[in-house]
């Protein structure tokens, strides 16, 4: 039987709970910070208290650096998007709209995944993007 992966777990520092502006949703101020103190029930990994990061924690290798099993790739061009293989997925990079717009219509063509666009309602909101932008145009003339 494979061993499965623990690292769906989060860890959050010590006082998550205790004050709002280390809460869950803040982005940097909620990562890990490792308890310190003399009498600290965290450090001293108490019953009852959040775990530690520790090393039983890691992920399996086979798994590590991947999105779904998947080796992703960066995406910066058309012709990145081509060389993409079936084992692996696309990540779109720090590209321009018209670009981006172009990426995506092919990655949808191509039956590529992409991991950080929804491609249906990416290419549903320019759409309507576009229509708004052509009425503008006709209510001025």
């Amino acid at each position: 039987m494979e061993k499965r992966c623990k690292m769906a777990r989060r860890f959050l520092r010590m006082d998550v709970k205790r004050f709002s502006k280390f809460g869950k949703g803040k982005g940097k101020r909620a990562k890990w910070r490792k308890p310190t103190g003399r009498d600290n029930k965290m450090r001293e990994s108490r019953k009852g208290h959040p775990s530690m990061v520790s090393i039983g924690y890691r992920t399996i290798k086979k798994l590590r650096e991947k999105i779904n099993e998947k080796t992703p790739v960066k995406v910066m061009n058309l012709k990145d998007l081509e060389k993409i293989k079936n084992n692996e997925i696309g990540i779109v990079g720090k590209v321009g709209q018209k670009k981006k717009i172009e990426i995506v219509k092919k990655a949808k063509k191509l039956k590529i995944k992409l991991k950080n666009i929804n491609v249906a309602s990416f290419l549903k909101k320019q759409e309507k993007e576009k229509k708004e932008e052509t009425t503008k145009k006709e209510n001025k003339k």
